[in-house]
């Protein structure tokens, strides 16, 4: 199974980035800002990672829109989902088509290059609390997420691009951020579904194509953060949402993910827990760690 996405040093791929793509676990590559510098050139990049191998490779950004958006030059700017739902909150009409033409450009653009993925959109209620959230979500309610969300994976599906909502169950109610630290949201399981869950339930029920969980511990319901979590990720997604579509870690070199230990046990606890694909970013020696030491989900001990 091609089970890992990594990521790439510069703007075009060099030997090194070359012989790593061949190797049986790899399944993808996410795209940052610093592979970017024009439209030309990312469509050559692209074109370099596609002719890799023959096996396809999976092409992904975060292109969400405001202040996560990886590349700009010579490309729509994008509004952030915060500015989306305020303008909603003015004028629903405005609102809904702002979001299904910002998810259609975003999408079309992207494709062009040939990008296959942009892990959009985000889902997590704002509650005024995670500052790494914030504007990157429509909203505090749960019913405008909802409806906003929609509107932007049916612009992405016009352009024939797959939506993947995130961060499962839900980031924007706990203070810290898990690229630093381990967040940890104390409330019942209940609440979180009255609230939270909410938009993804939506989503899921929409035909959503794939979701990504969020490196947070919820103490109350499993001593395992989600992304992690059998409970979470097979019990709750699977099972009672009956959601079928792909699970993809959050980035595996984010603090909230040192719980599961090394790079190749944190990939390893991932997929067991349920992830369908796991992601590295900016950790070239982990992500190599994990190649060398996972086979098909399990952790290879060399002797």
């Amino acid at each position: 199974m091609q089970h890992v996405i990594l990521d790439l040093i510069g703007t075009e791929l060099s030997p090194e980035e070359h012989d790593i793509l061949q190797h049986p676990l790899v399944g993808g590559v996410i795209l940052f800002a610093r592979n970017y510098e024009s439209v030309p050139q990312m469509t050559e990049l692209c074109r370099q990672i596609r002719t890799s191998r023959p096996t396809p490779l999976l092409i992904a950004v975060d292109q969400e829109g405001g202040r996560v958006q990886r590349f700009k030059e010579g490309l729509t700017r994008l509004p952030s989902m915060g500015e989306i739902g305020q303008l909603y909150q003015r004028s629903p009409e405005q609102g809904l088509q702002l979001a299904y033409s910002s998810g259609q450009t975003m999408a079309t653009e992207l494709r062009a290059m040939g990008i296959d993925l942009s892990f959009a959109p985000v889902l997590d209620l704002d509650k005024q609390q995670n500052t790494v959230i914030g504007d990157r979500a429509f909203g505090a309610d749960s019913t405008l997420v909802s409806t906003l969300g929609l509107a932007v994976m049916r612009g992405m599906r016009a352009a024939g691009m797959a939506a993947t909502g995130k961060h499962f169950p839900g980031h924007g109610s706990v203070k810290t951020d898990s690229h630093t630290t381990l967040p940890i949201d104390s409330r019942s399981f209940e609440e979180i579904y009255r609230e939270d869950m909410q938009p993804f339930i939506a989503m899921i029920a929409a035909g959503i194509d794939a979701l990504m969980p969020a490196h947070i511990l919820f103490p109350k319901i499993d001593s395992h953060p989600v992304g992690f979590s059998r409970y979470w990720l097979q019990e709750v997604l699977r099972k009672q949402l009956k959601f079928s579509g792909i699970i993809f870690s959050d980035d595996l070199n984010m603090a909230g993910a040192e719980f599961a230990g090394n790079y190749a046990a944190r990939a390893n606890a991932a997929l067991e827990a349920g992830c369908d694909k796991v992601l590295i970013c900016n950790n070239r020696a982990g992500a190599i760690h994990i190649l060398d030491h996972l086979i098909h989900g399990k952790i290879y001990e060399r002797n």
